[in-house]
């Protein structure tokens, strides 16, 4: 079956707002608050704002399809969108208002109730551990019913945007003898009582983005505010949360594209202003060592889009895709940290100075790798989808 690539037309206008956004607002200011940890961008206010407009317009088209049995909608959407950003700054993506990695995980699993409820909130996303990274059954932290309510008790680390969210996605276990079947995600106002933000962490990169410790104690919320079933089915394990993945995987892999599309460009400009044409109908073995390189990374990155835009099809398809996710998010990380640290290489003291933004997107680029499960956590889980084998059979 042939597969067309053009960008249906209803998402034009996400794509040329984004772009936009990453050349005049972004870019202009990324050095300055990568030098600035901490400090708040509050050039995103306005952006937030118009992103918030913007949102009801785009859920109306996203309902239609562009086909009788193809839907090209939210996760596209926020593929797209979090390309373009990227592009500009990667930190500054993950800091506008009201489009927090805990959006999305509403957006996986909340009911229509919740939806309309958690429609204007910011929410961050907190799942790790000080105890534990990548293996997201190890969940301690503990919500226990109450009443109407759930009393949830905590911590939880690298919260991206935990200091500057309203709200906070905790995943908690409602009974640790249970397992992983009892883990179960919250929609927690960050003014609740007992909720406090510990401290923001020192990071490599991203420094635009805050990155912050979260304490929960005693901290009070509305039992209906657990997304998905409360019923614990050992059945089925915790799929309903770990389907927030199956949604954010794919961004954070566009997130990878983005970046590596304007590393690629900077490093295009280098080759060329030194004298050396990239000439895709010669051979790559007999072009300038610097434009083979160039071409093996471009491609590289090609590939990881074209991954990315599966998986986001497949999830608007309502199609399952945890190893199409898992695979946009292993190669574009995994691509991206190449391609920004091959850059630097290629680029010699251009690339090394603080004077061209290469050196700050190498340092971006590896949380790209890392957050959101980590390189090896995503070729465990391809291995488990392609093999037929379940977490007990193949750690």
């Amino acid at each position: 079956m042939a597969i067309n690539l053009e960008l249906p037309e209803k998402l034009n206008s996400t794509v040329e707002r984004a772009r936009l956004a990453a050349e005049h607002i972004f870019r202009p200011i990324s050095r300055k608050y990568d030098k600035a940890e901490h400090e708040y961008p509050v050039e995103l206010d306005d952006l937030g704002k118009m992103a918030k407009q913007a949102r009801g317009g785009d859920k109306a088209a996203d309902s239609s399809s562009d086909g009788e049995s193809t839907v090209n909608g939210v996760n596209l959407r926020s593929v797209l969108n979090a390309r373009e950003l990227s592009w500009g700054d990667v930190g500054f993506m993950l800091s506008i208002p009201y489009q927090g990695l805990g959006n999305a995980a509403i957006a996986a699993v909340a009911n229509d109730e919740q939806l309309e409820r958690f429609a204007d909130v910011w929410a961050a996303m907190a799942i790790t551990e000080p105890g534990f990274g990548s293996d997201s059954a190890a969940v301690s932290t503990t919500a226990v019913l109450d009443g109407d309510e759930y009393v949830i008790n905590g911590e939880k680390i690298f919260v991206t945007a935990g200091s500057r969210a309203d709200h906070v996605v905790v995943w908690a276990t409602l009974d640790k003898s249970v397992g992983r079947a009892a883990i179960k995600s919250f929609v927690v106002p960050m003014s609740t009582e007992g909720v406090t933000v510990a401290r923001l962490e020192h990071k490599l990169g991203i420094k635009s983005s805050d990155t912050a410790v979260v304490r929960f104690d005693n901290a009070r919320v509305r039992a209906d505010n657990l997304l998905g079933t409360p019923e614990i089915n050992v059945k089925k394990g915790f799929g309903g949360v770990m389907q927030t993945f199956d949604n954010t995987r794919p961004v954070v892999a566009a997130m990878a594209v983005g970046l590596g599309r304007a590393a690629l460009e900077e490093l295009r400009r280098i080759i060329e202003e030194a004298g050396h044409e990239i000439d895709y109908d010669r051979p790559v073995a007999a072009q300038h060592a610097a434009v083979a390189e160039f071409i093996r990374l471009e491609s590289d990155w090609e590939a990881s889009w074209m991954l990315t835009l599966r998986a986001a099809w497949m999830a608007d398809n309502k199609q399952p895709n945890s190893a199409e996710a898992s695979m946009s998010k292993a190669k574009a990380g995994r691509s991206v940290t190449e391609l920004t640290n091959k850059a630097v290489e290629i680029s010699a003291t251009a690339g090394f100075s603080e004077t061209q933004l290469l050196e700050k997107w190498a340092r971006d680029s590896k949380i790209l790798d890392i957050f959101e499960g980590t390189q090896q956590i995503q070729q465990l889980i391809i291995a488990r989808r392609v093999l037929g084998k379940s977490s007990a059979d193949l750690k």
